[in-house]
């Protein structure tokens, strides 16, 4: 610490990130707060990304809402946290004779165990909620099918490949940490091949690259698997460890070569490409990217990639894997969020909450409570979601900005933000679980999610009663993966949980039997309507998490990038207005071109608010994937047109 900081603490990073970073926190004479990567850390090592850093300007952003406001018609107005809170009890009490008419919906917009105080609030209520999930849930399920269950090497492993399959994954602006130890393994002399539609700037990560047709990663797994069983090079001690091969065999065998090929427009010479890059002696780890997963097919496209990872022998060994999203909570414990009761809740998909919400009678429903989630702009049809929640009597948000969502509610509660609050914290990435310590004043009136509900809880007849913080975290800290108590773990500031660092060592899974799982099917990718010839990439940013976005941080019209070698540029005047037009409607948009992509697609840079003239969701429609209930929000098809 420098003579001219008065403060410093280490704490880690809430977002939803994979990376989870221990951060060092710093406050000068002057109150000038300053975050940078925590260099004591073994695994994040001292450096974090720009959403990390740039956290700091919400905290004091004059667009902060720090007062519980109140709608009345199209105003709105400050009140006290009892008055809101009273209001929140009378509201809730109305409903709990049928609770199912309560729909609480939780999303993972800052991470850590308190966050989670809000489930076991309904759970006891026995509201509603919602199912699904608009980030990972197609390949969390793919991969249970699977494996078992959802497990990785260390992601450190990947050192000790020969050849990293970077299957989708932007790694610049998804986990600076994965990109750091990439490019260490290629300077070990791995080398590393990248697949996807682009969009992404993986050419600096990589040693070779394969451009794919959006939604068709399935088509190119099961063409490199066939050239396995071409050169029948599949060992009889990889298929022992397998049910069902005979049949997954023929399945990929009624398909011709040239047609896996043409159906993901590539050239066999790329099938040959990635096929030598597994086909090799030594160990190749295969990163999946979630944007793989978000098509009607998602789950399949995920499926089939761990079908060629298996086949060529590289689960269960070092330097191979297949590296899917981890769930972040895994190494802490979570019962105590689960009501003893266990009552019957009802339950909506959250890829069509909109839909849901609208054919709901039974009852319908008449209160929303949403916290973690700006769910208008984030979720599929924007549009229709949110009149779903106008149609809703009474909705609570608790955030800290006037979202898309927020505006829509009746009563906004405001929230604490990381840096503010206390909290345990893990990782989808690594093993490292992290004490968060509150290192920043939050404003006088701003509440954490767990202190909200417990003060109403106390508020209800009966009583809803959640356990005070203390309990909370010991709780949690009670897992068989770790070994520390909440004082040494305050102490220490992080430690690492105990996982083997080789996923499924010697193949065995975990199904009943120990054995894999391949797909059983191998579906058609549904065609474009030449009305709507482009594929919609709604793609990550680089410097903000989903929706969390500063208004004078977004660009209105928003910009949209095309290959300057696609056809659909030639009818365009860039010079007027140009459009995003779906079936749902249109947007108005900056076209730019960008290399790399595939040329039927173009890619948006999503999170921008509907109130700000951003927001392609409201241009995509709701549906589900094809297994666990995600949100196959890149299956949607536009087209780009003048005035």
């Amino acid at each position: 610490m420098s003579s001219k900081e008065i403060f410093e603490a280490v704490t880690a990073c809430t977002l939803d990130c994979p990376d989870t970073c221990s951060l060092v926190v710093t406050r000068d004479s002057r109150g000038a707060v300053r975050l940078k990567g925590n260099p004591d850390h073994p695994f994040t090592a001292g450096f974090t990304c720009r959403k990390s850093r740039g956290f700091i300007r919400r905290l004091g952003s004059p667009h902060r809402i720090t007062h519980p406001m109140l709608r009345t018609g199209e105003q709105w107005r400050s009140l006290s946290w009892d008055d809101a809170l009273d209001l929140c009890a009378e509201k809730l009490g109305s409903c709990r004779a049928e609770p199912a008419s309560i729909l609480h919906i939780h999303g993972e917009g800052a991470k850590g165990v308190m966050k989670q105080a809000g489930k076991l609030f309904f759970a006891m209520l026995g509201a509603s909620r919602v199912s699904g999930s608009l980030c990972d849930a197609a390949g969390y399920v793919a991969c249970l099918a699977d494996f078992g269950s959802r497990l990785n090497n260390d992601i450190t492993d990947l050192l000790h490949s020969r050849c990293i399959v970077n299957w989708g994954r932007d790694l610049s602006r998804s986990s600076v940490h994965t990109a750091a130890l990439i490019q260490r393994a290629r300077e070990l002399g791995s080398q590393v091949i990248s697949i996807s539609p682009g969009g992404d700037d993986n050419s600096g990560f990589s040693d070779d690259r394969v451009c794919i047709r959006p939604g068709t990663d399935r088509f190119l797994a099961a063409a490199v698997i066939r050239r396995f069983i071409e050169e029948d090079i599949i060992g009889d001690d990889v298929l022992s460890h397998a049910r069902q091969w005979p049949e997954f065999r023929e399945l990929v065998m009624k398909h011709a070569a040239a047609d896996l090929a043409a159906w993901c427009d590539v050239d066999p010479r790329d099938v040959e490409r990635v096929f030598s890059r597994y086909a090799q002696r030594g160990p190749t780890a295969t990163i999946l990217g979630a944007g793989l997963q978000r098509y009607a097919y998602g789950g399949e496209n995920v499926r089939f990639i761990n079908a060629l990872a298996f086949l060529s022998g590289n689960i269960g060994r070092e330097g191979g894997g297949s590296y899917f999203h981890l769930h972040s909570l895994r190494n802490v414990n979570l019962n105590w969020t689960k009501d003893p009761e266990r009552k019957p809740r009802r339950a909506f998909p959250v890829a069509e909450i909109g839909r849901s919400i609208l054919e709901a009678d039974d009852p319908p429903v008449r209160m929303l409570w949403i916290n973690g989630s700006n769910v208008i702009n984030q979720a599929p049809d924007s549009r229709q979601t949110a009149r779903a929640f106008e149609s809703v009597p009474f909705k609570v948000v608790v955030d800290a900005f006037m979202t898309d969502t927020a505006q829509r509610a009746d009563l906004f509660l405001p929230c604490t933000l990381m840096l503010e609050q206390e909290d345990i914290v893990a990782s989808y990435l690594h093993d490292f679980v992290h004490y968060v310590p509150a290192v920043v004043q939050p404003p006088a009136w701003a509440r954490s999610d767990h202190r909200i509900f417990r003060e109403l809880g106390v508020r209800l007849d009966p009583p809803v009663v959640l356990p005070d913080p203390e309990t909370i975290f010991r709780a949690s800290l009670d897992s068989p993966h770790l070994s520390v108590s909440l004082e040494e773990l305050r102490a220490k500031r992080f430690v690492r949980a105990g996982r083997p660092r080789i996923a499924y060592a010697g193949m065995r899974f975990d199904h009943t039997d120990g054995k894999y799982r391949f797909p059983p099917e191998l579906h058609a990718e549904p065609p474009a309507s030449p009305e709507y010839p482009l594929r919609l990439l709604t793609l990550i940013r680089r410097e903000h998490i989903h929706s969390q976005i500063l208004p004078e941080d977004q660009a209105a019209p928003p910009p949209v990038w095309i290959s300057p070698d696609s056809p659909h540029l030639k009818n365009l005047d860039l010079r007027k207005n140009v459009f995003m037009v779906s079936p749902l409607g249109r947007l108005m948009v900056q076209v730019k071109t960008r290399s790399g992509l595939h040329p039927h697609t173009v890619v948006y840079r999503r999170g921008d608010w509907m109130k700000l003239g951003g927001g392609a969701n409201q241009l995509i429609q709701a549906g589900l994937t094809d297994i666990g209930g995600g949100a196959p929000f890149y299956q949607q098809h536009v087209r780009l047109e003048n005035e």
